[in-house]
C-alpha cells in the first residue's frame, strides 16, 4: 500500500479505499477531510451530520465515482418498512442517488430487545432488495459479534461485507475478527486511537520515537497491517492530513505483534446487548 487511494475488495467485488475519515462527534460545518485527500468518509444516521457530509461533498468537485460514502441505520428503524424510509431520508440529507455502503448501526437496541432476530433480518432484508435495486453497492453491519452475526445469517442472502467495529492498540477483538474473516467480511476499525487513551500508553510513547511518527500514525499504520481498515476522525487540520500520511513507512513483524499484545490498555468495547440505547 503506498497510497490512500489503495484499496480493499469486499466480497462481491466493490472496492473500498484502505483508510477512511470517521465522522462521529464531528460538528456541523465543513472539514478540510477531502482537501487533505480522503476519498472515504463515514457518517450514519445518528451522527446528525449527513446533510454536512452531502455539501462538503458537493462544495469539493470531487467526481462520484472517485469517493466512498458509507451511512448506517439508526436504532429506531429496524424493520424493513423503517429501513427503507430512514435510507430515503438519509439520501435526501447526503444529496447523493446511491450509497457506497450501508451498515446496521447496532444489533441490539433497547426498542428491539424481545425481538432483535426478527428486527434486523428485516432490516437486511429491505438493504438487500435496496443492493439489488442499484441503490446502495455494498451492505453490512457495525458492532455484532459473533452471536449477532450468527442469527443473521440464518436469513441472509448477501453475507454481511463489512463489521465495523471499535478496534484499536489495547482491544483488537480478536475473536470477532477471526469470525469475520471465516466469512469473508472486512472489519473496519472506529476509535482506532483509542478515544485518546492509547497516547498516553508507554509502549506507544517508545514505538513512535522509534519511527519517528506520532502515536496517531503508528496506531493507523498498526491496523493497516493487520489487515483493518482504519477509520480515524479529528477536527484539526494539521491532524486530518497528518493521519494520511502513513503509507511510507512499515511496522515490523514484531512491533506488530507487540502492539496487538496490548490488552486493556484503552479498556474494552462494550456488550452491545445491554447498551441503553
Amino acid at each position: 500500500m503506498n497510497s490512500p487511494r489503495d484499496s480493499f475488495t469486499l466480497a462481491g467485488g466493490v472496492k473500498i479505499p484502505c483508510l477512511g475519515f470517521g465522522t462521529w462527534q464531528t460538528p456541523e460545518g465543513e472539514t478540510c477531510a477531502l482537501e487533505a485527500g480522503y476519498t472515504h468518509i463515514d457518517t450514519a444516521q445518528a451522527y446528525g451530520n449527513e446533510e454536512s457530509v452531502g455539501k462538503a461533498i458537493r462544495l469539493s468537485g470531487i467526481p462520484r465515482k472517485d469517493l466512498f460514502i458509507t451511512t448506517k441505520l439508526w436504532n429506531e428503524n429496524h424493520s424493513y418498512d423503517l429501513t427503507m424510509r430512514s435510507f430515503e431520508e438519509s439520501m435526501n440529507r447526503l444529496g447523493l442517488d446511491y450509497l457506497d455502503l450501508f451498515l446496521i448501526h447496532w444489533p441490539n437496541p433497547i426498542a428491539f430487545r424481545d425481538h432483535w432476530q426478527e428486527a434486523n433480518a428485516e432490516s437486511w432484508r429491505a438493504m438487500e432488495e435496496l443492493v439489488e435495486a442499484g441503490k446502495i453497492r455494498a451492505i453490512g453491519v457495525s458492532n455484532f459479534f459473533p452471536r449477532h452475526l450468527e442469527a443473521l445469517l440464518k436469513t441472509a442472502r448477501i453475507v454481511p461485507q463489512v463489521n465495523q467495529i471499535r478496534l484499536c492498540p489495547g482491544d483488537p477483538q480478536d475473536d470477532v475478527v477471526a469470525f469475520c474473516r471465516k466469512y469473508g467480511m472486512l472489519t473496519e476499525a472506529y476509535s482506532p486511537l483509542g478515544t485518546g487513551r492509547i497516547f498516553e500508553v508507554p509502549e506507544m510513547k517508545a514505538l513512535s520515537g522509534k519511527y519517528g511518527r506520532s502515536i496517531a500514525q503508528i496506531c493507523i499504520r498498526w491496523s493497516l497491517q493487520m489487515g483493518f481498515l482504519p477509520l480515524p476522525k479529528s477536527v484539526t487540520p494539521q491532524r486530518i492530513r497528518e493521519n494520511l500520511q502513513v503509507f511510507d513507512f512499515t511496522l515490523t513483524d514484531e512491533d506488530v505483534k507487540r502492539i496487538a499484545g496490548l490488552k486493556g490498555c484503552v479498556g474494552y468495547a462494550s456488550d452491545p446487548d445491554t447498551r441503553p440505547f
